[in-house]
């Protein structure tokens, strides 16, 4: 007797041909799968070291360290009357987020092309991966920051953090958008020109002093805190500066831009990243 059954398909992949044709509830689908990339990038991030996670640690505080040497003793920066080891730990945790998740997701195609050259998935499952696990490290170097603070609080330093300190979830999802949409931007073009991984590496470094990092904004002329304020990092920084230590430029006009900022390179990254996912392979 024949089987009569009728065949049904549980799952359908069919091909994306329009520009702005993106499945974001595939992502969700596809949530266990983006788990297994955290908890992996996490785990590989220093295995085989020695002192492993104390790097989450001693990279910021070494990097404090010598700024405190180099830019506080000897260039003589002023730190708009904070303590030198707060102030650099407010801005260092910030950049090095930005920067982590910039620079690893910039280069998602290359570094993943045999694994996308072998199963389908979302491919945007993979910066986004990126993004969250370096929440971890985030979260390890923001609670340093919190014990300076404490510790410079009980010494009665004049910090005063205010209202604003509720803004800070919102910093960080903005400096996710903003290297999320920056870095898949950046993927999406070394996939033809493999010269602008180098190039962006550099501009990546240069980006961090044009960022109120080492600096406060306070310290440049009006004209000046204008065109900084083009960076979209710098009043995310110095609203978080302001938020915690009361200490700052803060500017709602300012944040407001950042935000729309992102929200614009994070909706060209996508539509950019969707296009050439196609074809990648082709040229990677």
């Amino acid at each position: 007797m024949a089987n009569t059954e009728k065949e049904t398909w549980t799952t359908v992949i069919k091909p994306k041909t329009g520009l702005f044709d993106i499945d974001f509830k595939e992502l969700i689908r596809y949530k266990d799968l983006n788990q297994m990339f955290v908890k992996r990038n996490i785990i590989t991030l220093y295995k085989q070291t020695i002192l492993g996670p104390l790097w989450f640690i001693i990279n910021p505080i070494l990097t404090t360290i010598m700024y405190m040497v180099v830019f506080g003793r000897i260039a003589k920066i002023s730190t708009d009357g904070l303590p030198q080891p707060l102030f650099y730990l407010a801005g260092i945790c910030l950049w090095n987020y930005f920067s982590t998740c910039l620079t690893k997701t910039s280069t998602t195609f290359i570094d993943n092309q045999n694994i996308f050259g072998k199963v389908y998935f979302p491919r945007l499952i993979m910066p986004l991966s990126i993004i969250i696990s370096s929440l971890v490290t985030l979260a390890i170097q923001m609670m340093l920051f919190v014990a300076a603070y404490i510790y410079f609080l009980l010494h009665g330093c004049p910090i005063a953090p205010n209202i604003y300190i509720l803004l800070v979830p919102a910093l960080i999802i903005m400096l996710a958008g903003l290297s999320l949409g920056f870095g898949i931007l950046i993927s999406s073009w070394t996939t033809k020109y493999r010269d602008l991984t180098i190039f962006f590496t550099f501009v990546v470094q240069l980006w961090m002093y044009a960022t109120p990092v080492i600096y406060p904004l306070s310290v440049m002329p009006p004209h000046q805190q204008r065109i900084a304020a083009l960076n979209p990092v710098t009043s995310i920084v110095e609203t978080f500066k302001y938020a915690t230590t009361g200490t700052g430029t803060f500017s709602w006009a300012h944040l407001a831009y950042s935000f729309v900022f992102m929200c614009v390179v994070l909706g060209a990254g996508i539509v950019v990243f969707n296009k050439v996912q196609r074809s990648f392979m082709d040229t990677v």
